[in-house]
């Protein structure tokens, strides 16, 4: 079925990467597109077949499996497939067929990997592997929309100076931005107040615009930290409004950059350890949220922002649990206090609860139990305080099943790998993620040992926990790739968490148990089970990839939310993103998918 030459040309510069080209470039590269009209139910190529080139849907809709004939993909118009193959030795790693009667455009492997080649938009694009970070910034090379403090204070013209100072008193702010409706017209500071009423003794009741400075100096939200500095030297000034089109939507002030510049998670574990109570560590982490989008801003890995950001929730933990032996006194028998959850993995963001135990010394009476029962209260309580949130599954050491002797936790997971059920799974798999926080670290030492290895024996146990890590699945459907949550509060959005990031730890703790690796993190979870042999090299690097793309779009989604003055959650609506981010979020829980499927029929090995 021909396509008239100006009607491809149209359709190519409204998908990604070809919009990104030059339009001379593009010219030239549309001869080479070839239509290939398919009906319903045909295969487009199989599982290792040589790859004519690479394929996007002009119309219709084709179906993408594994090898195991597992359904990893849905796509639909402006939809690219077959990359992977032609990047790596030209043959399929999957079989694609037609939906319903489709119209393909297929740039031959020649033209396409000239393309990659020469364009720099289109090799960003099609290569799937984890892009490089940006170097990490300063306070001079920050955007200023990091640097901004959201909703700054305001007032109208007609204002009264007092009731100007009274605002600016009850905020604890230096300075006060005057609008009309959204648009800024000046700004007045204690300076002005001091200088301009008291010294000059006007009435209390003068308009704030008497003495406001009009139509201040303002930067926009591209701006970066040296154009802030460079005008509030040269202007000798302290406070510069961030404006959009004349609207107001920030500040800056030089204590902001004062601010930002100590606002690093050592500066954070510092205070939170000299704290005297939960009240003054939960001042310390409230501010968790802007060092989250600090870190995100500087171009830090994802997963070095969560060990920086689980930093701080180690240090509150440990803090506390000294505060509560000053309080209630010393153990009277040894105890060690670990996480579990993303606490436990060191993936803590910005949306977390509290997941904890307490493993007691064999040698604990009953009498001493109520002390560790008031230890674990005085614990989770701070933590609570601190904005870590009581777990909603009652997964805390104020639990008495969660604050239990050494052998009544050998006991448990004994249990659970004799007898998995649907409970013992679950369990198992969050207790599977414990971390040492505080106390004797022997005692976990001492329930690890054996744990792995007598779990990893039980292929039962593996098999129900393998088939537990594969209830949670990536969200792919035919809606550009994504199938988005059909109703309620979060209708339309992805979720990040359980159905991008989770069914990537699942796998990680389902290879840790196969290879008895005792890496915790997710990530280091991947890199060990590549070392030892549980995935394959390639197999574990593409996983490793997906899981980058996946957890790096969900934190800088935390961070645009935190930055809009919002709160941060898990719930991404595609919309928000570029065709680029799509593109490869897409291709990122395609892997998962296929991981999934690998492990589900017992191929870990993935090629």
């Amino acid at each position: 079925m021909p396509i008239d030459r100006a009607d491809l040309f149209r359709f190519l510069s409204a998908v990604h990467p070809y919009d990104a080209l030059d339009a001379e470039v593009l010219e030239a590269l549309v001869p080479a597109f070839r239509p290939q009209a398919m009906a319903a139910g045909q295969p487009v190529y199989t599982l290792g077949d040589p790859l004519e080139g690479l394929y996007l849907i002009h119309s219709g809709a084709v179906e993408v499996r594994d090898q195991n004939g597992v359904q990893i993909s849905l796509l639909g118009p402006r939809n690219s497939f077959g990359e992977r193959g032609l990047t790596r030795d030209g043959l399929a790693v999957t079989s694609a067929s037609t939906r319903e009667d489709s119209l393909l455009l297929v740039l031959p492997k020649a033209d396409f990997l000239r393309l990659v080649e020469t364009q720099p938009a289109a090799k960003k694009f099609f290569d799937r592997a984890r892009p490089a970070r940006a170097k990490r910034a300063d306070l001079t090379t920050s955007r200023v929309e990091t640097l901004m403090a959201q909703n700054p204070l305001t007032c109208t013209p007609d204002t009264p100076v007092q009731e100007a100072a009274r605002l600016m008193s009850d905020r604890h702010v230096s300075s006060i931005c005057v609008t009309e409706g959204d648009q800024l017209q000046g700004i007045a500071t204690i300076r002005d107040l001091s200088g301009k009423v008291v010294a000059r003794a006007l009435p209390y009741d003068t308009p704030v615009s008497v003495i406001m400075t009009k139509s201040p100096l303002t930067l926009p939200p591209s701006a970066i930290g040296s154009d802030v500095l460079h005008m509030m030297m040269e202007r000798r000034i302290g406070h510069v409004p961030v404006t959009e089109g004349g609207r107001l939507v920030g500040i800056v002030t030089q204590t902001d950059l004062t601010r930002f510049q100590a606002m690093t998670s050592a500066e954070l574990v510092s205070e939170i350890a000299r704290a005297g109570n939960a009240s003054e560590m939960a001042r310390v982490t409230a501010r968790i949220p802007q060092l989250l989008v600090q870190l995100v801003a500087g171009g830090n890995r994802h997963e070095v922002v969560t060990r920086l950001i689980t930093d701080i929730a180690d240090t509150a933990t440990r803090r506390l649990l000294a505060l509560a032996e000053a309080q209630i006194g010393p153990p009277p028998e040894p105890y060690l206090w670990a996480a579990c959850g993303s606490q436990g993995r060191q993936e803590q963001t910005g949306v977390s609860d509290q997941d904890n135990v307490l493993i007691l010394d064999d040698a604990v009476t009953e009498a001493q139990m109520p002390y560790f029962e008031d230890l674990a209260r005085f614990v989770c309580d701070g933590l609570d305080a601190c904005g870590y949130v009581y777990c909603p599954g009652d997964m805390m050491a104020t639990n008495a099943r969660w604050r239990q002797p050494l052998r009544v936790w050998r006991g448990y997971f004994d249990s659970w790998i004799a007898k998995p059920s649907p409970e013992a799974q679950m369990l198992a798999s969050v207790m599977f993620d414990l971390r040492p926080i505080g106390g004797a670290a022997a005692l976990f030492d001492q329930l690890q040992e054996g744990t792995l290895a007598r779990a990893a024996r039980n292929s039962i146990f593996v098999a129900h926990m393998t088939s537990n890590a594969l209830k949670h699945t990536p969200p792919l459907g035919l809606l550009r790739g994504f199938a988005t949550i059909r109703s309620g509060e979060h209708k339309n959005r992805l979720d990040l968490k359980h159905n991008g990031v989770v069914p990537v730890v699942d796998l990680g703790r389902v290879y840790a148990l196969q290879g008895k690796l005792t890496e915790v993190n997710t990530r280091a979870r991947l890199e060990a089970a590549v070392r030892a042999g549980v995935l394959s090299t390639s197999g574990g690097q593409s996983l490793i990839d997906a899981y980058d793309v996946i957890a790096e779009t969900r934190l800088e989604h935390q961070a645009r939310q935190i930055k809009a003055g919002g709160a941060p959650d898990n719930y991404l609506a595609p919309a928000d993103l570029s065709d680029f981010e799509r593109s490869h979020l897409r291709d990122a829980f395609v892997v998962v998918k296929t991981l999934q499927s690998a492990l589900g029929h017992g191929k870990g090995m993935l090629g």
